[in-house]
């Protein structure tokens, strides 16, 4: 049942809008679906804090062991109660952690398959490696990667894989559940439940690794599965998606049918956490409106780094239509607090002070105090940890306080300047362009350095920091950095359009820009969907006596970026135009110990990919003597040289000015 005609046959119904769906009555049905997105091998917490009456409490959120032990808690329930149950995942399991970094997928496939899930979105981080090992990956998984939307039959990594399907097809009987294969032919005295993959149809400019798939259109799309599944007589029909909480809401305002979304991309935890000290992220099971104008569509999705999961109840009619749509997100907390962030032992909290938290979360429904699952920390710990501890180097700053970075300025409580990490990065690579080693190989002075947001995949945790926290965490992705000649109205082009599309609630903000030694403001005009970019400025002198001179339109600058965005990925297009012709941009690797510099001669679109097309010598980060990590390295070797007390920048780079609605 799962082969490749399907999206072809999908498609062409979409396209021609003739589909026969059968007048099928069913018993009323209730699903429960636990779910967790965005993980990004975060398989350890992650250090945090929140609220207790008032009270700021430094503890840990989540981790793989953690998520075992509520997905075990929520099956046994389910169990008891006779109540069916799905545990779904919105993709983005790879990168993000220094486990990523030293096991690839391998680790990823380990874990995951030990968590008894039952289908995964296709993430963009997903394609971070090469269709070989996401095929590997894909291979020794214990339960299938969706996504409707793609043609894989043409990539000589992906063409024959049978584990990755446009859709699940689940028969319940109570808490008993059958996977259905051969949809023509479906088990009487059940009920079904169809949960079909979304992808990003603009994969190819946000994941280059990409290959010869193809993505389709995702409206389109859902709506041809759904029609298709059901004249099949299916009309309990869930969309596991991988696009963010802002398309999310969109898709299901065009297509008729979907009964849930569980989604991911956005990294949103949906729910309102501000007596946590934390944000409101929006609705959690909001329901959403079919063009239809009849049938409606709720969406979840659970955050980010393992440290939630979500859990919804679905009721369904004799008609396969959502009554009722119910749940919430739960913050998975250990159960050591802390007065600081440093966590030392004179700032743990005393027995009365951890009995009063205790108290306090036990009488809060979003956040609950979970033990780790005793065989997957033995595990990690075992397995995996040694070679991650060693992996981690010299220590080359102190830091007093946790560093904070938020993609958008105003998420999760931050203020409208938004991240404090961003700005420290990008002067470090400003100052790293300009040291005179690297000024002798790219032949220019950097003006300012630019940094997209979601390249960014930590804070700055206080205490010791070593090169390892930069290179495994920090900046994981191994892009190299480029200085590029680019005019100042090319900039402020870039600037509007990255922030516009990050406006929308809900929208995925990896590409909002933060800049070293550049600043900018802009003003909301339309809540959630326009504004105006204000002042643009370039500085000058030191941290500690700036100057401010607005940035002119005719001037061309040399802006030290790393290559992804600067090659117009993610939604930094401006970038790619400005080198479509003629670049005079040099990118930077070390070959054999020595940094080298790359001439690129312009930037070509193959298909919907940008490609860049080099004088002489082609930079080959595969090859055993080539070392591409020049963001991360420039990082720390700012550090290491200049800020040993690593502390946040005494300025503002971005000022994010927006409409407050009720």
């Amino acid at each position: 049942m799962f082969n490749k005609p399907l999206i072809a046959l999908s498609i062409a119904l979409a396209l021609s809008g003739c589909t026969t769906t059968p007048a099928v009555q069913h018993q009323p049905f209730s699903l429960t679906v636990a779910h967790i997105n965005d993980t990004h091998s975060n398989f350890d917490p992650v250090k945090s804090s929140f609220k207790a009456d008032g009270t700021r409490v430094y503890n840990e959120f989540g981790g793989y062991p953690r998520l075992q032990t509520m997905a075990k808690e929520y099956k046994e329930e389910a169990k008891k109660e006779n109540q069916s149950l799905l545990f779904l995942h919105g993709g983005d399991a790879w990168q993000g952690s220094a486990y990523f970094k030293l096991n690839h997928g391998a680790m990823n496939a380990d874990m995951l398959s030990k968590m008894g899930l039952d289908a995964m979105a296709l993430g963009n981080h997903e394609f971070d490696l090469n269709n070989k090992k996401l095929n590997a990956f894909i291979s020794s998984i214990n339960f299938p990667v969706l996504a409707a939307n793609i043609d894989a039959s043409q990539d000589a990594d992906l063409k024959n894989q049978t584990n990755l399907r446009p859709y699940q097809v689940f028969a319940f009987d109570g808490n008993k559940k059958t996977i259905v294969k051969d949809i023509n032919h479906l088990p009487k005295d059940r009920n079904i439940v169809a949960v079909f993959g979304l992808a990003l149809d603009n994969m190819p400019n946000i994941a280059p690794n990409t290959g010869d798939v193809k993505f389709n259109d995702m409206v389109k799309t859902a709506q041809a599965t759904v029609d298709m599944l059901q004249s099949k007589g299916i009309d309990n029909i869930i969309a596991l998606t991988h696009i963010g909480n802002a398309v999310d809401l969109d898709v299901a305002s065009k297509v008729n049918g979907i009964d849930l979304i569980v989604g991911g991309h956005s990294h949103t935890l949906l729910g309102d956490f501000t007596d946590l000290g934390l944000n409101n992220n929006g609705i959690y099971a909001q329901m959403v409106k079919n063009p239809d104008g009849k049938s409606e569509t709720c969406i979840v999705q659970a955050g980010e780094y393992a440290q939630a999961i979500g859990r919804v109840n679905v009721s369904f009619d004799a008609k396969g239509d959502v009554i009722e749509c119910a749940g919430h997100n739960t913050l998975l907390s250990n159960d050591e607090f802390y007065h600081h962030a440093d966590r030392s032992k004179k700032d743990k909290f005393s027995p009365v002070e951890t009995t009063r938290v205790e108290q306090f979360i036990d009488n809060h429904e979003k956040i609950t105090i979970v033990d780790e699952d005793v065989l997957l920390r033995q595990r990690i710990d075992s397995k995996y940890k040694p070679a991650v501890d060693k992996a981690y180097g010299k220590t080359i700053a102190q830091v007093p306080l946790e560093i904070k970075h938020e993609r958008r300025p105003g998420d999760r409580g931050s203020d409208k300047h938004g991240s404090d990490v961003a700005p420290l990065i990008a002067e470090g690579q400003y100052y790293w362009a300009n040291e005179p080693q690297v000024q002798k190989v790219t032949g220019m002075k950097v003006d300012f350095s630019l940094i997209g947001a979601g390249g960014i995949r930590t804070n700055i945790e206080a205490g010791q920091y070593r090169e390892g926290n930069v290179s495994l965490e920090l900046l994981p992705f191994s892009n190299f950095m480029s200085v590029v000649p680019v005019k100042g109205s090319v900039i402020k082009q870039l600037l509007e359009q990255t922030v516009v599309a990050t406006l929308p609630e809900g929208s995925h903000a990896g590409k909002f820009p933060y800049g070293g030694h550049i600043r900018y403001s802009f003003t909301e005009t339309v809540p959630h969907k326009a504004g105006k970019l204000g002042k643009v400025e370039v500085m000058t002198g030191t941290e500690q006596h700036p100057v401010w001179t607005p940035i002119q339109d005719n001037k061309t600058y040399n802006v030290a970026i790393n290559n992804y965005n600067a090659t117009g990925n993610d939604g930094w297009t401006p970038l790619y135009q400005a080198q479509k012709n003629h670049s005079g941009r040099v990118d930077l690797a070390y070959i054999d110990g020595k940094l080298t510099g790359f001439k690129v001669k312009n930037i070509e679109k193959v298909g919907d990919k940008y490609q860049v097309i080099y004088q002489g010598a082609t930079p080959n980060c595969k090859a055993a003597n080539t070392v591409c990590n020049t963001d991360a390295q420039a990082f720390i070797d700012y550090v290491a040289q200049a800020r040993h007390q690593l502390v946040p920048l005494t300025y503002s780079v971005v000022t994010l000015d927006r409409i407050t609605t009720k």
